[in-house]
């Protein structure tokens, strides 16, 4: 498809910049067949009953925004993908200053080892650090929150908090699953009440979910890969519920992303552990999610293609066009919505 056909005009200033002082205080448009109804996030344990079951993914963003020195250079390093022991794919600033071999150096205690530079434009580092523990534990204390590039802001200490989901588990993402900063422990426990039914799994958000759309057409374009698991246990549940007549609930397009690699095409969910590159547009046919809570998406993005598919083309773009004109708030640190699928 033609990648022209997901644009859209996005006023500048609806990008949230800062989060809401609570959480759960968003804005939820609920996009059904016929209609559009404008909702808040604490209207979410209405919407759902015991036939739901919402999966979360449960990643936990790492300070993943570092800046050293090789000799009298500042290089500012995004980390991207985690590839071995203390080895990462990095974004480099400026990448065209490091060589193979080179040093840059971070704290006292902490350095990177340039071991190559990809055709892509990035670069594989190798970390000092002798263990993953204590590789993490140099990141909190000289790594920054990798805030996207559209908020125009360095991160604060509010950020620290706030992107983050408050059930974070397992480290390894370098940007939030932003669908799930709405929720709150109270939030959550009211959806418990209700009988809905919750799993998680997991999948590490890669650098590369920034990335533009940069060809003509869908077909050309190439998907960054990131690693997912969803386990036997959680399979089997899941499997046990879709086959009860439940609804399987995606709360995030990472979840949705990881239970449609794991699915077979008999839509029977597998375990799973392993890279999904899964690019999701309008020919897809979807295999077990029925209804996907997300936030609002980019121009030409990615994702703004995977909730046309989701949801319909047509339906999105109206949609899209009634929250702009009613100044939802975007992206990451923005308002949500609750999809239900297009037949």
């Amino acid at each position: 498809m033609r990648t022209d056909l997901f644009d859209f005009h996005l006023p500048e200033e609806l990008i949230a910049q800062h989060p809401l002082a609570d959480r759960s205080a968003g804005r939820l448009l609920h996009v059904c067949a016929d209609a559009l109804h404008d909702r808040m996030v604490t209207d979410v344990p209405s919407l759902f009953d015991e036939r739901d079951v919402l999966v979360f993914n449960n990643s936990k963003v790492i300070p993943a925004r570092l800046f050293g020195m090789r000799g009298e250079v500042r290089i500012e390093f995004l980390l991207h993908k985690e590839r071995a022991a203390q080895t990462w794919t990095a974004f480099a600033k400026p990448a065209k200053r490091l060589s193979v071999g080179d040093v840059v150096q971070i704290a006292e205690d902490m350095w990177a080892h340039v071991q190559e530079k990809c055709p892509t434009g990035e670069v594989v580092l190798q970390f000092n650090a002798p263990t993953r523990e204590v590789f993490l534990e140099q990141l909190v204390r000289y790594g920054h929150i990798p805030l996207p590039p559209y908020m125009k802001r360095p991160d604060a200490q509010e950020d620290k908090e706030r992107y983050q989901t408050v059930y974070a588990k397992y480290e390894g993402s370098v940007a939030a699953p932003t669908a799930g900063l709405h929720f709150t422990e109270s939030l959550l426990e009211a959806l418990r009440a209700r009988g809905v039914g919750m799993e998680y799994v997991t999948l590490h958000v890669g650098g590369g979910t920034f990335l533009p759309v940069k060809v003509d057409d869908t077909n050309d374009h190439v998907m960054h890969s990131e690693y997912a698991v969803l386990s036997a246990d959680v399979a089997q549940r899941l499997n046990q519920a879709r086959a009860e007549g439940k609804r399987i609930v995606a709360i995030g397009t990472t979840s949705m992303r990881t239970l449609e690699s794991a699915a077979d095409d008999a839509g029977i969910i597998q375990p799973f552990a392993s890279e999904t590159s899964i690019f999701i547009t309008p020919s897809y046919r979807f295999k077990v999610v029925d209804r996907l809570m997300t936030n609002f998406h980019l121009p030409k993005s990615t994702l703004f293609m995977l909730v046309s598919a989701f949801s319909g083309l047509e339906r999105m773009h109206h949609a899209y066009a009634h929250a702009i004109a009613q100044k939802y708030r975007f992206y990451s640190y923005g308002d949500a919505s609750l999809l239900e699928r297009c037949p």
